[in-house]
């Protein structure tokens, strides 16, 4: 049987209207057709591009496919098939075209159907081109592989995303998941059901459920609630799922993304019959550019992408995006797009109670997972650059990161505390004693333990820490004093690019602070930094007593004055919670080790998300 790997995308919609790159190359008119479902063209199309190259080094490595082949309807003038095929090599990549022949579509509107049979060898990527001397029509194009039908694995997806009052994002969502997912004519549309987690109650859920969507209100209990519950429903359901992808909200996405998700699974070999399949991340700001893919924790207990951002409407980066490693130590998929094998989630049960941050660090490490991930399954999410909460990227991480660690022991506890120590440093020097504070929540609920944990308000705590959080307006709002001595620089706002040499480096890692020095040698003017770190060169603005923090944009800031007594405070809390950490963390990690198991079982998720009340209520007003 002939079994479709990915489809030839030639509809550049609105979206992508500035990147057509993503899909095609044309050296002259390329117009998409609704009606006809076809792209026409003269002179020279080129769709070795990052949604339509076909990933033949991933495809043998997670597949055991052996044969493969290219199929196209062509309609209009003569036209001329070119195959590439692209290899890895030091510098830039080295791309081979063999010119097919030279097609003569039959005239009228009846299509000519090709089939091309290619080679498989250790090129990284396959494509093709197509060239004409007058104007002619694509429609229908694809990659295919013939396999017998016992090669095919049974294969249906639980697609679960979690939403709190994001209408504008998840409304077009689940319509275009209705539209081009589950009424499309592929073997997915049969085998997918859309779960959407309305944690804010605010959708319409009777008029908005039916078919394959299944809106359920939930109460507010954050992303990790949000999935436990997606993963609930999926496990409870009669339909014989294999597989739930966790995806966030505030996403656009990419109706092909499902669609070669359900083929790989499909035909996924032994070694990969257990993995999991992460989307990478692509920025909504700047739809060619990938964030990442996937990810893993270090000794330091930070989180580290594998790839760095890369562009990939150039050919180079497409390559690289296919042959760089995504298996290390300690990985994980974040949950804008997350594809579990539900036989993982009845091994490892379900989300611990974060609420936000590390939920997905956590599953990912825990479950051992090896990933699969190829170019052309993602997402499109808000860049992260210049979003930063005290209350989330403070507290939440280090609370939810210690207890990552507890459980999974994924980092060094000791390499971690100096991390933790160097944070609050850069924090207190930077006089944001907000973030500092929070910085210590973070570590004084972890000591806690996990009956905090299991019987916390989430949403409480959300708006309790979020009123922490240094409040930015928009700079016409700020002292005006002050912001007349200032010079607002950008390149200050988003990286440290203007640290290089040794000693440059040596001092910003020192841990000098302005609250050491007499107010004397302090100079009363003030300098501008970015509000969640220092870019700024370390020499402009370490002898200030008045910083002006600014946001990525540099339009919204907030000042901070020097105050020696909050600072005083700030370190005396950092000494008493260290000294009760030394004292009790053994214990503190056992309880969490102990407890883990409870708080990500059925039992728990299923009393904390109180269903069987929520059921009543739902009962009750039908």
């Amino acid at each position: 049987m002939r079994f479709k790997l990915a489809n030839v995308l030639l509809k550049v919609d609105d979206f992508l209207e500035d990147h057509p790159d993503l899909l095609y190359h044309a050296t002259s008119t390329a117009t998409y057709d609704e009606g006809s479902r076809s792209l026409a063209f003269s002179g020279r199309v080129d769709f070795l591009t990052y949604f339509n190259a076909l990933s033949l080094a991933k495809w043998r490595k997670y597949t055991d496919i052996d044969n493969l082949h290219l199929h196209l309807e062509l309609i209009g003038d003569p036209c001329r098939i070119g195959l590439m095929r692209t290899y890895q090599q030091a510098g830039e990549p080295r791309v081979e075209t063999m010119a097919d022949h030279l097609t003569k579509p039959p005239d009228g509107a009846t299509p000519l159907s090709i089939d091309i049979d290619i080679d498989l060898d250790d090129a990284v990527l396959v494509g093709f081109s197509l060239e004409t001397g007058g104007t002619t029509s694509i429609r229908n194009a694809f990659f295919a592989t013939d396999v017998e039908e016992g090669q095919v694995r049974r294969t249906h997806l639980a697609l679960c995303t979690t939403t709190f009052r994001k209408e504008e994002y998840i409304l077009p969502n689940i319509e275009m998941i209705r539209n081009e997912v589950i009424a499309s004519d592929e073997p997915i549309a049969d085998a997918i059901h859309l779960f959407v987690i309305d944690n804010g109650r605010t959708l319409d859920a009777e008029k908005l459920t039916g078919g394959q969507v299944t809106v359920c209100p939930n109460p507010n209990v954050g992303g990790s609630g949000g999935f436990a519950r997606g993963m609930l429903e999926a496990l409870q359901s009669d339909e014989p799922f294999t597989h739930v992808i966790l995806m966030d909200d505030d996403v656009r996405v990419f109706p092909e993304s499902f669609k070669r998700t359900f083929n790989l699974l499909a035909l996924r070999n032994e070694q990969y019959a257990d993995a999991f399949v992460s989307g990478a991340m692509l920025e909504l700001q700047n739809p060619h550019l990938q964030f990442e893919d996937v990810s893993y924790t270090q000794q330091t207990g930070g989180y580290h992408r594998v790839k760095d951002t890369m562009d990939v409407s150039q050919l180079k980066y497409l390559v690289l995006n296919e042959t760089t490693p995504i298996e290390p130590d300690n990985a994980y998929g974040a949950w804008w797009y997350n594809c579990i094998p539900i036989e993982a989630i009845r091994a490892n049960g379900l989300p611990m109670p974060f609420f936000v941050r590390c939920d997905d660090v956590e599953y990912g490490v825990r479950c051992g997972a090896t990933y699969m991930a190829m170019g052309g399954i993602c997402v499109w999410h808000s860049r992260f650059e210049g979003r930063f909460k005290a209350s989330i990227d403070g507290y939440q991480y280090v609370r939810n990161f210690l207890i990552t660690l507890a459980v999974t022991g994924c980092s060094s506890e000791a390499v971690f505390l100096v991390r933790f120590w160097r944070t609050l440093s850069i924090f207190l020097r930077t006089m944001n004693y907000e973030a500092a504070d929070l910085w210590l929540d973070g570590l004084e609920d972890y000591l806690k333990g996990p009956q905090f944990l299991a019987t916390a308000d989430g949403s409480r705590i959300m708006r309790e820490k979020g009123a922490k959080n240094e409040v930015l307006v928009p700079i016409e709002q700020l002292d005006p004093h002050v912001m007349s001595q200032i010079d607002i620089r950008p390149e200050w706002l988003t990286t440290d690019s203007q640290t290089h040499t040794v000693l440059e480096r040596l001092l910003v890692t020192l841990p000098h602070d302005r609250h050491l020095m007499p107010s004397k040698l302090l100079r009363n003017e003030p300098a501008m930094i970015f509000y969640s770190g220092n870019c700024a060169p370390w020499y402009e603005v370490a002898m200030r007593d008045t910083l002006v923090a600014l946001d990525a944009t540099g339009t919204k800031g907030h000042i901070r004055r020097l105050n020696r007594t909050r600072y005083r405070e700030l370190v005396s809390r950092y000494h008493a919670l260290l000294k009760r950490y030394h004292k009790v963390h053994r214990a503190v990690a056992e309880s969490y080790r102990e407890a883990y198991h409870y708080l990500t079982s059925e039992e728990f998720w299923r009393s904390y998300l109180e269903l069987a009340e929520l059921r009543e209520t739902e009962e009750a007003q039908r």
